[in-house]
């Protein structure tokens, strides 16, 4: 083939809607020398068969951010590329049946209407008069989304073909990838059966068939995808006169409906109507040796199973009896790949360099627009506009076997439309890695949550405390955890609590120069031997990468620890920079962490401990001595901010010091406990409020950025730029009048009749007794004292601006005693 392309910029494996939207971005930010090789014919796999729904509705932040981009793509692709497009903007209506999901509805209004979206909630009669065929006797209220719609994916993928095309990019079609190597320099050759194609960069776009993609990435690095399969059953009906009338009658089409406590949506297609069940007795594909997945799927589809869906039609046709008024014309029953969260794939292959995924996508339609722009800033930029953690690929790690992801997509699944409390722990997938003091753990009482698939407890239950599932179904801080996450305050405030961190992220950094290069990448000033402190990491734009405390043991060696989701997104800071002779090296399941904190604490510790100097002050680190007959360093830190030590000793060495303290009477206590403990302090969590949405000025850590440090460091111009001119936003603590919900991640800020910030945490301070919500607002308004609103489930509640101080202990004098 003479005009076969040997060498490209970038390859993108998998012609898909996503994967033309890759291809399409790149092509828009400059980058024409790329290609995009497709197996078969663009649209084949999930693509294809897609009901084409495009929603704008998202609890994610992130993920509402990317929807939102690609409603406003789609609007006006046609016209850009020059191609028809059959996208029609119907606005949706998703009903709710209780208080809890009008809830929901409120707090997903006021995000969108942060990003410029007019979102309605919507009483039952001004949903009957939107949708006057909808029964609405029994439910409370809707959300209505005017920017919701549908769009043809095979339209949709061939215009975002031909804009790339047009632009200079190449589509391969009938060209499968057939494998790749990654040669020393790091960069790739991608074989196809036609010849090879030289490239800067590859990606995973391959949709259902990434796990399969994935696997040849495998000796540069790789892992196996974190993905499984489902059976997704649509049903299209017959045409029905009353809804041909009704359209003639007002020029439109009815909005899309979504029952979502039933867990299906129906969209009206032609005259008739488009149903889609999500049903929890779902079924998973190619999951097992007697069900493998095929070498080609491209156009195919599976065998109807109605018998899945009947309860959920039965339900529909009640809702809307027209539906009941005519026969099904078609079942589409086809493949839709599901990560463990039913998020996408979106970012750097985890451990492979000069390689991407943007696969796994269960919404593809409506997220390939805004994937095709966050995977052409990763690539171009090294950074993406949004904070994209939520579909970042290194949010799993090692934990997600096949057993996991099938149990986790399947729950996900069954439970598509289900609301997302801030106490309801998902039940599938559990127990993947336990901590040594598990079973101790249990035998207090833990009710526990999974962190990086860690087993932690979130707080400690007395007999007769409801710990069921249904319990949890509340946004309300009231439930049974709440006295018990009181108690456990209070005993950390009085006397002495410990609580088990298990899967802190340990790294250590060795090999000549090894404090240097630590120091090139950081923005604070590493601290002494025999001290330990924290220090920020920024990107090129002084955005906060991550945080992490560092342990400077000398010149060539370097320990890091930071948090337990963070281990491969921390590790990569790393480990794509490092020079040679600098090794980076996980040691995270080789110690586990005991906080011991509380006033009490030194007094009790001093039983136990031989060897370390317990009078040393804040921030010092020991690493030689026992605790309680066993080997344990010592750091004195504290994330609950009082008088306290982390505890860091081997694994089996745990259960006799956890044993020593119980028996002097110290109270085990919970993540729950610790986030309300870290808040009063004002302490930074990470991807929640410590984000790459914010610079490290914009957060307040003025402290820890060393613009006069003579090394250079990434962000270092931006970081001075800001410092000159004075950053448009800053970080806040706020006290909350809230009532009976605290502050969720990223509800409004209001001054007035305007946002003008977002929280990015709340919790209930159990000391200063008061509701406390961080987050960034305005400059001008970042003035103690400044009367502010915060949204909170659709209340505006009022709110104080805080003194630049922690509520709790404002000089740290607990701390340091």
């Amino acid at each position: 083939m003479s005009d076969f392309p040997t060498k490209a910029r970038v390859v993108i494996i998998g012609g898909g809607v996503v994967g033309a939207s890759s291809l399409y971005h790149l092509a828009k930010k400059g980058w024409t020398d790329c290609v995009l090789l497709e197996k078969n014919e663009l649209t084949a796999g999930s693509t294809w068969h897609a009901a084409g729904n495009v929603p704008t509705f998202s609890t994610s932040w992130a993920v509402m951010n990317m929807q939102r981009y690609s409603t406003e793509l789609y609007a006006r692709l046609g016209d850009e590329v020059d191609y028809p497009m059959n996208y029609h903007v119907t606005g949706s209506i998703r009903l709710a049946h209780s208080k809890e999901r009008m809830q929901e509805f409120q707090r997903a209004a006021s995000m969108g209407r942060y990003q410029g979206m007019d979102i309605e909630i919507l009483s039952p009669e001004e949903t009957k008069a939107r949708y006057p065929f909808l029964e609405t006797h029994d439910i409370v209220g809707s959300l209505y989304d005017p920017h919701d719609g549908d769009i043809d994916p095979a339209q949709l993928t061939q215009a975002l073909a031909k804009g790339a095309r047009d632009l200079g990019a190449k589509i391969l079609r009938f060209c499968p990838a057939e494998g790749v190597t990654q040669h020393d320099d790091g960069t790739w050759t991608v074989h196809t059966p036609k010849g090879d194609i030289a490239c800067d960069y590859v990606v995973n776009a391959a949709g259902y068939y990434a796990q399969r993609v994935g696997e040849w990435f495998k000796p540069y690095g790789g892992r196996t995808v974190p993905m499984m399969v489902m059976s997704h059953q649509y049903l299209l009906s017959e045409e029905i006169p009353e809804i041909e009338v009704y359209t003639k009658e007002t020029g439109r089409k009815l909005p899309l409906l979504r029952d979502v406590d039933v867990s299906y949506y129906l969209r009206q297609e032609k005259h008739g109507f488009n149903l889609g069940p999500y049903e929890p007795n779902c079924k998973a594909h190619w999951d097992t040796a007697d069900d493998p997945m095929p070498e080609d799927f491209s156009f195919q589809l599976w065998n109807d199973d109605l018998d899945r869906i009947e309860d959920i039609v039965t339900d529909a046709m009640e809702r809307v009896p027209a539906l009941g008024t005519a026969g099904v014309s078609r079942v589409i029953n086809g493949p839709i790949p599901y990560a463990p969260d039913g998020l996408p794939l979106i970012g750097p292959m985890p451990g492979v360099k000069n390689a991407f995924e943007a696969c796994v996508f269960t919404f593809g339609i409506a997220q390939g627009g805004g994937a095709g722009k966050v995977l052409a800033e990763w690539i171009v930029d090294g950074a993406t506009e949004w904070d994209m953690w939520a579909c970042d690929p290194r949010r799993y790690t090692d934990y997600t076997d096949h057993d996991y992801c099938v149990q986790k997509g399947m729950e996900v699944y069954g439970n598509e439309y289900a609301m997302h409390f801030p106490r309801h722990e998902w039940p599938a997938g559990r127990d993947k890695k336990l901590s040594p003091l598990h079973s101790r753990l249990k035998d207090a009482g833990a009710v526990f949550g999974a962190y990086n698939g860690w087993e932690r407890a979130n707080w400690f239950a007395k007999p007769g405390d409801d710990t069921s599932l249904e319990a949890t179904h509340t946004w309300g801080r009231s439930g049974p955890w709440e006295a018990r996450i009181r108690e456990e305050c209070e005993a950390v405030r009085d006397h002495c609590g410990m609580l088990p961190i298990t899967g802190f992220t340990r790294l250590k950094v060795e090999g000549p120069g090894a404090r240097d290069f630590v120091d090139s990448l950081t923005a604070s000033r590493l601290p002494k031997e025999g001290r330990v402190s924290l220090a920020y990491f920024p990107d090129a734009r002084g955005r906060c990468l991550t945080e992490m405390s560092v342990m400077v043991h000398g010149p060539d060696e370097v320990g890091l620890i930071t948090a337990a989701v963070a281990q491969w997104h921390d590790a990569e800071i790393f480990t794509r920079q490092a020079p040679d002779g600098i090794t980076v090296t996980d040691h995270t399941k080789d110690v586990e962490c005991l906080l011991v904190t509380g006033p009490k604490s030194r007094e009790i510790l001093d039983r136990l401990v031989e060897g370390h100097d317990l009078s040393a002050p804040w921030l010092s680190a020991s690493f030689e001595g026992h605790v309680a007959g066993q080997e344990a360093a010592l750091l004195r830190v504290s994330f609950a901010g009082e008088l306290g030590w982390e505890i860091h000793a081997a694994p089996d060495a745990m259960p006799a010091i956890w044993d020593a303290l119980l028996a002097e009477n110290v109270k085990p206590f919970g993540m729950y406990a610790l986030d309300s403990l870290r808040i009063e302090k004002g302490y930074k969590a990470w991807k929640g409020d410590l984000s790459t949405d914010y610079s490290l000025l914009e957060l307040g850590l003025d402290r820890f950025v060393r613009l006069d440090k003579p090394q250079s460091f990434p962000g270092k111009s931006a970081l001075q730029t800001e410092a000159d001119t004075g950053p448009k936003k800053r970080f806040v603590t706020l006290t909350v009048e809230a009532g009976d919900a605290d502050a969720p991640y990223m509800s409004c800020i209001w001054h007035g009749d305007q946002i003008v910030g977002e929280t990015t945490s709340g919790a209930w301070g159990y000391r200063v007794n008061a509701s406390i919500a961080l987050g960034m607002v305005r400059a001008d308004l970042a003035v103690p004292g400044t009367e502010l609103e915060v949204e909170i489930y659709g209340e505006r509640r009022n709110a104080t601006v805080q003194p630049d101080q922690p509520l709790w202990d404002p000089n740290n004098e607990r701390l340091r005693a």
